[in-house]
């Protein structure tokens, strides 16, 4: 918008001068070659005539040449500025007219989540609603943004959400939800708005500052969250592995499961090998759900996916299963260890940490540039002088929370050449520095706009939060008369869906140890993991 400002002033500055120019030029010319004097007013209206192309005989002819030339050169400028008007005036106005216009009133949309603002925790938001078939619509008060997303195929509605009657034109009295993201009194003036519209309407405000998050409330918000604390939370959940569930509280089996995270260290016998090389099944009796690879969650796994240090296996078993697992690997589940986990920074994100570990009476040291109270040492997290006082080589774990990504890329840098064996998990503020830090050496990265998105659309869609950012599975019980008569190899159960089977109950018994050579009957109940993808293409199949 403004380089085509700049390109309106431009013309008119070069059409005013060269109007100005001709006219003096044309004036003079017919007095001093031409001997036809005449006034200036009436030379401004030559040049104009023949810059329109809707004249210029009536002086004609002329017999001097330089005049002719001059006649010759206003004619090319007119066509000249004529055709540079196009692109200046002509095209931007029939491509405005042409232009997606994002709507002002939502219609025929009921159940759907109301996401105040643009922001990276909307998308992220907006990402967990899609593949669910939740219906959202995004209020956006900037024109040209709401145009943006509107022809980027998002839901958009151009209008201010700090207005009741934005939230009336979309429909908030069907609405399941609103959701605002926002500077934290701006996030208070939105909440009014919606409380204004419709005094029923489930309101979740996001908030900065987790303190001035009572305000929220008494504006009328009935959940208050804060990225950073969640963020906090889940490296607290990463830090000591609590992905272990007993799925008998879950669902009513006669035996014990749980599901776990196995990561891998250096020395692991699995690492470098692929996964059916490793042959986990039949060695320990537990089923691979999938694994967590570069920030990023494989299910189900390749046979042929080759296992590294910083891969984490998500498997499931009875305890005695996962015991042989562990000690098969070589590689103890972290809640096992009680080593002292190393924590780096301070702030919201660390002392969540701190109070999250400290309360499963996990061990932590705490390293920070500035003296506290959880403090154990001071010093900068890139000094390795400091990095040794606070026990880093003595560590399996380290934690790096801290405010900036650039500090925490370097910080892991340090952290791995110092001690190449320790597993780092990273907090990351922008989702663009993920990458950065596992290029930098770190095994897991927890990015604040992700774990916020999952987490607040678990809040707004009332589901049972197992996943909670470590473990993206599901579990549920089914029925599949469909599978009936065949093997499950025969099926190709696992690899058509990427559900793991974990038991059927038949006759009032639980079958167990359920292999590809299984056959279903039609009567049998089901207990399926895997994730909501999986479980859905289970169902289907």
């Amino acid at each position: 918008m403004a380089r085509q400002r700049q390109r309106v002033r431009y013309y008119l500055l070069g059409l005013l001068l060269s109007v100005l120019v001709f006219s003096v030029a044309y004036n003079f010319g017919m007095s001093a070659f031409e001997e036809r004097p005449q006034p200036f007013l009436q030379s401004i209206m030559m040049v104009f005539e023949t810059f329109t192309t809707t004249g210029y005989g009536e002086d004609a002819p002329w017999t001097s040449p330089v005049m002719n030339i001059l006649v010759l050169a206003m004619q090319v400028s007119g066509v000249i500025l004529l055709l540079a008007a196009l692109p200046v005036f002509i095209i931007p106005l029939i491509e405005n007219r042409l232009a997606m216009t994002p709507p002002t009133v939502l219609d025929g949309v009921s159940n759907h989540v109301i996401v105040c603002g643009d922001t990276q925790i909307g998308r992220s938001l907006v990402s967990e609603f899609v593949p669910r078939e939740v219906e959202y619509v995004i209020l956006e008060s900037d024109r040209d943004s709401a145009t943006e997303l509107y022809e980027a195929n998002y839901s958009v509605l151009h209008g201010d959400p700090e207005s009741p009657e934005t939230f009336h034109a979309a429909n908030v009295g069907d609405a399941t939800a609103v959701i605002t993201d926002a500077p934290d009194e701006t996030g208070a003036s939105i909440v009014l708005a919606a409380r204004e519209s419709d005094d029923d309407v489930h309101v979740v405000s996001i908030v900065d500052d987790a303190d001035l998050g009572e305000y929220q409330r008494y504006a009328g918000a009935n959940q208050v969250l804060s990225p950073r604390h969640l963020l906090g939370k889940s490296l607290a959940n990463r830090a000591r592995s609590v992905s272990s569930e007993n799925l008998s509280d879950i669902i009513d089996l006669h035996e014990s499961f749980e599901i776990a995270e196995l990561p891998l260290t250096h020395d692991s016998d699995f690492v470098g090998r692929t996964l059916a090389d490793n042959r986990l099944g039949e060695r320990t009796g537990v089923g691979v759900i999938g694994a967590w690879q570069q920030g990023a969650f494989v299910s189900p796994l390749p046979a042929d996916a080759v296992l590294d240090e910083h891969t984490r296996l998500l498997v499931v078993g009875r305890p005695a299963q996962l015991k042989r697992l562990e000690d098969v690997a070589q590689s103890a589940v972290r809640q096992q260890r009680r080593e002292p986990i190393v924590l780096i920074g301070s702030g919201e994100v660390a002392n969540t940490v701190a109070e999250r570990l400290g309360a499963a009476d996990v061990p932590v040291k705490t390293l920070d540039k500035t003296d506290g109270p959880n403090v154990d040492v001071v010093g900068s997290p890139i000094d390795p002088d400091a990095l040794r006082s606070v026990g880093i080589e003595e560590a399996n774990t380290v934690v790096i929370a801290l405010a900036d990504d650039t500090k925490a890329l370097y910080t892991s840098l340090v952290i791995r050449k110092l001690t190449p064996n320790v597993e780092i998990i990273a907090g990351a503020n922008e989702s663009d520095n993920v990458r950065k830090l596992y290029r930098a050496g770190a095994d897991s990265v927890l990015a604040l706009t992700r774990i916020s998105g999952q987490l607040v659309a678990s809040d707004v869609l009332r589901e049972d939060a197992f996943r909670q950012s470590v473990s993206p599975v599901e579990v549920v019980r089914t029925s599949a008369p469909g599978l009936a008569g065949r093997t499950l190899a025969d099926s190709r159960v696992r690899t058509a869906t990427g559900a793991t089977i974990i038991a059927v109950q038949r006759d009032g018994e639980v079958i167990t140890g359920i292999d590809p050579t299984f056959t279903p009957r039609s009567d049998d109940e089901f207990i399926v993991l895997g994730t909501e993808m999986a479980i859905e293409r289970f169902e289907e199949l």
